[in-house]
């Protein structure tokens, strides 16, 4: 354990000690660079006896033990002085990791003018190869000795090597009895298909011919669709974690924790939208979690620059002092108030000291206290001043302009002197609002995410980010110890881009009437894809490998010769094609091929930049070499050295003696809104800008260069938000999801045609993620296939000839062959066979609803540049439970749907009249079109439901099937014609025959 204040050497991290006669140990007496023993030693065996600083010449008698002679006093004094001396506290910013970089300055260079960042990498590396040869001469000393017997190794073994061999996590493949047969309905499903197509087309309907056809072809589309879908659910898997095995091999007793730090984001635009009470709770239950705290340090973004989110952030940090230490100690779960104290549960279970009752009374207290001053700071915010809003101080809120402000950052809780009531420390709470002027693209979401990417490299740089909505709070304290079991596995963690957990929601009704728990996607296809390169990054509730943000590739990919990085970014020449054997054949290759080969491979031929510079002997190759590698990574990551240099460090951390009013300034460097301006930011690197579904692009860019994902689905749910449960809502949230795949499919990285060049992507892989491109454009075969029965009903035609004994049968296996695939399905997967059939009845609501709006919708904004938007308006509401359920809010999106309910209905009547009129042979017929017609009207029973609304209470069913029972008995009654004396036609003949005309 290092002493506060000690002097820190710059190339280990480690103390830099003394001398023998216990005076400081100094490197150099004239820039004062701090550097320890250990490293002089080993910069002079290899021929370098000169400052990393400011290359003065090193004192020839500096290593010379026996030698007493003391620098000049003024200049030794001076640096005992200037690392002894602690720095200055600063708005809180102190840096809890350890690293390799370097002491950063106000200036970032040092005084010979070369930025420190690059004398830095040149040591990190050399003390890296110099590890490498000891741990060699170890290897070879450890061979020399004759062998020793087995039972004095067994001995000899320490326990923790044996604690080093156990898993923190495995796979548990699914059980063969389930997923055998499974397997063998797909293939058999397949093979029906296509003796189903064969018959279909060979068996035209000569005179519903275009009835036929587009019949056909709506059937073709549901098949390939079906072959998206469900080969990726091929070999799927469920994981296991070991919690007691983790915190044994990091958590040692007596010994400094080991756990990897992790960045919190938590993003918010409109606290009128998204109540601030709700991003509290969620920012209080990150701040409770189960996990260090000098390892956690939660960065909340509000992208809206609202003065009510800054105050009821600070009021947040106020009653995170008595909120997170009631947590810690009676275990509570979850950790966020609002829905801990809202629990129906007996919360005395599993209580046991006799102070939880009164402590807790005490604490509801202070959090209903809590919510009246937030929600008198909403109510106040409800009306803007003229003058705009005013601080405490009296100054003008910076944000009074949402879109012309300067950035600001505000650190509330960490090594301010706020600890909790018990007197510890808390984590670190960070307010973040990006700078923003006109005539700048600020790219919404992943903009505001890629700056706290930024920020949070600067300030902790922690390995690891967890993203969340500021709606989705911590339900499991645990949670993040869940995912360190996978990235902190030296087997599995090497190759992670990211953990993944399932979205859970409160408040939903039981039934789930719009599937908003998305259950089979979350608990089918989200297993399937982890068993091929992982899941998909759904936008909140993922834990990131820092590294893979930056657009680097997995440690595990073949590492690149010096012909291999020169040829792929042309870093060495500065050519294309003249000088580079790789390029000429690149050249014949597709352009746009090429382009993406040589961004995906620029970063790393930077990397391989470095690798090489401790084999250059001359000073000014190794200039250039790491000039080179400079204009690289700005060109990338931008105009910041403090930046740069925190991207290379693959462990994170920032340096103990830094400056922290530096580092705040640097940190509004880098959230300037020319900051991205010429880089490969939203390109290449963090979150990727083009779609309003960043998420799903974000996370395909990771796989294609060869990343692989983890999904972790913890017995208790990691994380709950909340989702919304009216029809209107609900369809508005599928449009925008269904646009950003229209978005995906006509950019460059569509991935029909993106990422082909390195095959890194598993060929299942990319089949589930053209899936979720192509769906919206389902909608269309969906809407012309809905309307089919209709006609069939109104015109009389159907879109199948008489069915031969084959035929039946082949019908009859296809229909079987989809129930038997969905019941293994349910019988593999856990899923319940309500959530299967919400999920059909919404595919079909959403399909020809949301999904044909976001087609059009794509095109007219990708191609034509025109952006259009719904409008929604709330027609009735009611005060009780689910009661937003029960609203109605018209938009345009509920006009197909609805026109589909209408026209079936008609055609159902209409049906059932014209049979009774031609008699008893036209009923045959007619079955299997009114079959068709209620397939339709029962997968969109939800709508109906949801259109109608409550109706004073009375049951939905019972007014459709009260319709439809009126408009049939109607029809019979006017058959019937009880009433009405029975002429019989032939005396009717006779007497018309009798008349002379």
């Amino acid at each position: 354990m290092m002493e506060p204040g000690a002097p820190v050497c710059d190339t280990c991290g480690e103390a830099v000690g003394l001398k023998p006669n216990g005076e400081l140990f100094v490197a150099c007496h004239e820039c004062n660079f701090p550097m320890c023993r250990s490293c002089v030693e080993y910069e002079a065996k290899e021929g370098r006896k000169e400052c990393l600083r400011c290359s003065s010449p090193y004192d020839e008698h500096l290593l010379d033990d026996d030698a007493d002679q003391n620098p000049p006093g003024g200049s030794r004094s001076t640096m005992a002085a200037h690392l002894s001396d602690p720095q200055p506290q600063d708005v809180g910013i102190h840096a809890r990791h350890v690293s390799t970089v370097s002491t950063i300055d106000s200036e970032m260079n040092d005084e010979s003018g070369n930025p420190i960042w690059k004398n830095r990498v040149e040591s990190w590396k050399d003390k890296k190869n110099n590890k490498k040869k000891k741990g060699a001469k170890n290897n070879k000393t450890e061979q020399a000795p004759a062998e020793i017997p087995p039972e004095q190794q067994m001995e000899d073994k320490q326990p923790g090597e044996a604690l080093m061999q156990q898993p923190l996590s495995e796979i548990v493949p699914m059980s063969r009895n389930k997923l055998t047969p499974y397997r063998a309905v797909i293939i058999m499903r397949l093979v029906i298909l296509g003796l189903f197509f064969h018959y279909r087309i060979t068996n035209p309907v000569d005179s519903a011919f275009g009835l036929w056809l587009t019949s056909v072809i709506c059937e073709i589309w549901f098949a390939f669709s079906w072959v998206l879908d469900q080969f990726p659910k091929w070999s799927p898997i469920n994981r296991v974690t070991y919690l007691d095995t983790l915190s044994a091999r990091f958590e040692r007793p007596g010994e400094p924790c080991e756990l990897a730090p992790v960045d919190f984001f938590v993003s918010t635009v409109d606290p009128l939208k998204e109540p601030p009470l709700i991003t509290a709770n969620t920012v209080l239950s990150i701040l409770a979690l189960d996990y260090p705290v000098e390892k956690v340090s939660c960065y909340v973004s509000d992208d809206g620059a609202a003065m009510l989110s800054f105050e009821s952030l600070a009021e947040t940090a106020e009653f995170a002092r008595k909120w997170v230490p009631f947590c810690k100690k009676y275990s509570i779960e979850p950790r966020a108030p609002e829905f801990y104290f809202s629990q129906k549960i007996d919360y005395l279970k599993d209580k046991v000291q006799p102070s939880f009752v009164k402590e807790r009374r005490a604490m509801k207290r202070d959090y209903e206290e809590y919510k009246i001053r937030v929600n008198a700071m909403v109510a106040r915010a409800q009306k803007t001043p003229e003058e705009g809003w005013t601080m405490q101080d009296g100054t003008p809120w910076p944000g009074n302009n949402t879109r012309d402000h300067p950035g600001m950052i505000q650190v509330f809780l960490g090594n301010t002197g706020a600890r909790d009531t018990d007197g510890n420390e808390l984590p670190r709470l960070v307010y973040v609002s990006r700078e923003k002027r006109p005539g700048y693209q600020h790219h919404k979401k992943a903009g505001a995410e890629n700056a706290l990417v930024r920020v949070s490299a600067v300030l902790t740089n922690a390995p690891y980010i967890l993203n969340l909505d500021c709606d989705h709070y911590v339900n499991n304290s645990k949670a993040v110890r869940e995912a360190m079991c996978f990235l902190m596995d030296p087997q599995v963690g090497r190759d992670v881009c990211y953990v993944q957990f399932p979205q859970r929601f409160d408040g939903i009704d039981k039934s789930d009437r719009y599937a908003n728990r998305n259950v089979v996607f979350f608990d089918v296809n989200m297993k399937g894809l982890d068993g091929i390169q992982g899941p998909v990054y759904v936008g909140t509730g993922c834990v990131f490998n820092r590294q893979a943000l930056y657009g680097y590739g997995p440690p595990s990919m073949p590492t690149l010769t010096k012909s291999s990085s020169s040829s792929s970014s042309c870093s060495w020449c500065g050519c294309c094609s003249c000088c580079c054997p790789t390029k000429k054949k690149k050249a014949e290759l597709d352009a746009t091929e090429v382009y993406k080969d040589a961004k995906r491979e620029e970063l790393n031929a930077a990397i391989f930049n470095l690798h090489e510079i401790d084999s250059e002997s001359h000073s000014k190759t190794r200039m250039k070499s790491l000039l080179a590698a400079e204009r690289s990574f700005e060109k990338t990551f931008g105009l910041s050295s403090v930046f740069i240099e925190s991207t290379l460090m693959e462990n994170g951390g920032v340096p103990e003696s830094v400056n922290s009013s530096a580092l705040i300034k640097e940190a509004i460097h880098v959230i300037s809104c020319s900051y991205e301006e010429k880089t490969e930011w939203g390109k290449e690197i963090g979150w990727i800008y083009g779609s309003v579904t960043e998420d799903i692009l974000t996370g395909f860019k990771m796989q294609c260069r060869g990343w692989r994902s983890i999904y972790c689905m913890p017995l208790r749910p990691a994380f709950k938000g909340s989702a919304p449960i009216n029809l209107s809502d609900r369809l508005h949230q599928v449009l925008r999801w269904a646009l950003g795949s229209v978005e995906i499919f006509l950019s460059r990285h569509c991935p029909l045609w993106y990422g082909f060049g390195g095959g890194r992507l598993k060929w299942l892989q990319r089949l589930a993620y053209i899936n979720t491109i192509v769906y919206p454009f389902t909608s269309l075969p969906l809407i012309a296939y809905c309307l089919i029965p209709a006609i069939c009903l109104l015109t009389g035609k159907f879109i199948i000839p008489t069915l031969s004994n084959l035929a039946s049968v082949l019908f009859l296996g296809l229909f079987m062959s989809i129930i038997l695939t969905a019941v293994l399905e349910l019988r593999w997967s856990g899923v319940g066979i309500e959530d299967l059939w919400r999920n059909e009845q919404f595919w079909v609501i959403g399909g020809v609803s949301a999904h044909l709006f976001a087609v059009f919708q794509g095109f007219l904004k990708m191609l034509a540049g025109i952006d259009t938007n719904f409008t929604v308006t709330a027609k009735a509401a009611e005060d009780a439970e689910f009661g937003e359920l029960y609203m109605v809010k018209w938009t345009t999106v509920l006009i197909p749907p609805t026109t589909l309910l209408i026209v079936n209905i008609v055609g159902v009547v209409a049906g059932f009249s014209d049979a009774l009129n031609k008699g008893y042979e036209a009923w045959g017929p007619l079955f299997g079109k009114v079959f068709f017609a209620f397939w339709v009207i029962l997968h969109l029973y939800p709508f109906l439901k949801g259109l109608m609304g409550r109706q004073n209470r009375t049951p939905t069913i019972v007014v459709l099937w009260s319709v439809l029972l009126a408009s049939v008995f109607s029809l019979v009654w006017v058959k019937i014609n009880p009433f009405v004396n029975k002429v019989d036609p032939m005396e009717i003949a006779g007497t018309c025959s009798s008349i002379d005309c």
